[in-house]
């Protein structure tokens, strides 16, 4: 018989929960380091947001944007400097 722990709430897990979602003993944010590691995550501003149906949309309109700045910016010609002797 398993006795009862009183420090543990009991939760209730409604009729969408089955018996074996049990995560009280589970550890959170154990993976969160090494998956922030791979992710840049950057917060759009409401206004702009509305405009993009999805993150596909945003990084196809980003990518357009950098090659067009690319194309825009010639790089000068460098001055040949005069040696003095």
């Amino acid at each position: 018989m398993k006795k009862d722990n009183p420090t543990t709430p009991e939760v209730d897990t409604g009729p969408e929960m089955l018996d074996e979602y049990d995560f009280r003993g589970g550890k959170r944010g154990v993976y969160a380091e090494r998956y922030a590691q791979g992710t840049n995550l950057v917060a759009l501003s409401p206004d702009v947001a509305a405009v993009f149906p999805d993150s596909k949309s945003v990084n196809d309109a980003l990518r357009t944007l950098v090659r067009a700045a690319q194309r825009s910016v010639k790089p000068k010609p460098r001055k040949k400097r005069e040696v003095a002797l």
